[in-house]
């Protein structure tokens, strides 16, 4: 990529075609942690509708020192990331050739009918106010679990008995309460905040096939948005397919 068209795009003076994405493609690739370039190509796969996008979205926030700046950079395109570092000379003067792979489909008329009605796989757009959202999404989706052999988890999983036993030996005493001091409720951070809610954290929820939270969020913006129920009651009904098929 030639230095001035980079430069261009750093100042937003040219939008971002498929080719300049391939490019910054390749810059991103052998220097991860140049920002500026992670940034615009981030912004390309915005442009591309890539589906790319919300996984490479997470990717930068790895990367990126301030989330803050990030997240005002993806809700408004318009502030463009700059600080102190220098741009290397090799990095833009290097002639990329990659262009962006398109995904190939093999789905079912099932699979494509659900799957287009959700959106899923479509860039996420997050509004200003939707710095929640945001956080959620950067979030593992999934936990993975820990693989122990068998000889280990016989040897680590105490019988009931012993439990029992235990539990007797060490005489627990429940401490009174103190009078006149001030308790507080702890509050399940899973629980879903109505005010919090909008259509955005319901399709960050379906993208990480969260489906039962996804229904629930949608259940919560019926009764925000009354007007239309209609629509969110056909996305209820589309995600149940979904955990139907194991999609």
């Amino acid at each position: 990529m030639k230095t001035a068209i980079f430069i261009k795009l750093l100042e937003n003076n040219t939008k971002i075609q498929q080719i300049e994405t391939a490019e910054l493609k390749a810059i991103v690739k052998e220097f991860p942690y140049f920002q500026p370039a992670r940034a615009l190509y981030l912004k390309g796969l915005k442009n591309l509708d890539s589906f790319k996008y919300n996984n490479e979205l997470k990717v930068t926030a790895a990367y990126t020192t301030d989330r803050t700046i990030l997240f005002n950079y993806i809700t408004s395109f318009e502030t463009v990331i700059k600080n102190t570092t220098i741009i290397p000379e090799k990095v833009i003067e290097k002639n990329a050739s990659e262009t962006i792979e398109i995904a190939a489909t093999s789905k079912t008329p099932i699979e494509r009918a659900v799957l287009g009605d959700l959106e899923i796989g479509k860039p996420l757009s997050f509004a200003p106010n939707e710095n929640h959202s945001f956080n959620q999404w950067l979030q593992l989706s999934i936990k993975k679990p820990i693989v122990r052999t068998k000889r280990e988890e016989i040897k680590k999983i105490p019988d009931k008995e012993s439990l029992i036993d235990q539990f007797i030996e060490n005489k627990p005493k429940i401490a009174p309460l103190e009078k006149g001091k001030i308790y507080t409720t702890v509050v399940d951070e899973n629980r879903q905040d109505a005010a919090l809610m909008t259509e955005t954290l319901a399709k960050v929820y379906l993208e990480q096939k969260k489906y039962e939270n996804a229904m629930q969020a949608y259940k919560i913006l019926s009764l925000k948005y009354p007007e239309k129920s209609g629509f969110f009651a056909d996305q209820i009904k589309s995600i149940q397919i979904l955990q139907k098929n194991k999609l």
